[in-house]
């Protein structure tokens, strides 16, 4: 696999999607638990994806979507606190999004993945 990189495109992260600009992470919906849900460990590798310019997309963030790496509602029921991060490119790219949940640079792959914690970790519907 080639080094993971992000890519040199501009990100704009969709109005709401993120409550942190710089170290951006998901939004918490939800201001009434008393200890945030964490994301479900999707997959223990990144995915590669051809990005196109200007289309919104919505990356799953709480581990439960069934169309990985992008949302599919199923944070609503799974984790109503945790919502996927919304953003758009200025200019189309291949790109690697995290599958494991734990980037520190969402929706970016950073190699968290490799850490023993992922690759230890028994996967949503895994024995």
């Amino acid at each position: 696999m080639p080094a993971l990189q992000r890519p040199a495109a501009v990100v704009t992260l969709v109005s709401g999607a993120c409550a942190k600009a710089a170290g951006c992470w998901v939004r918490s919906s939800s201001g009434t638990s008393s200890s945030p849900s964490q994301p479900a460990i999707a997959a223990k590798h990144p995915y590669q994806v051809d990005l196109k310019a200007g289309k919104r997309y919505a990356w799953c963030a709480c581990g439960h979507s069934k169309k990985q790496p992008f949302c599919d509602g199923s944070h609503k029921t799974a984790t109503p606190d945790l919502s996927p991060l919304r953003f758009q490119l200025e200019e189309a790219k291949s790109a690697w999004l995290c599958g494991c949940k734990h980037t520190k640079s969402p929706p970016y792959c950073d190699g968290t993945h490799k850490e023993e914690f992922i690759q230890k970790a028994e996967l949503p519907g895994q024995p």
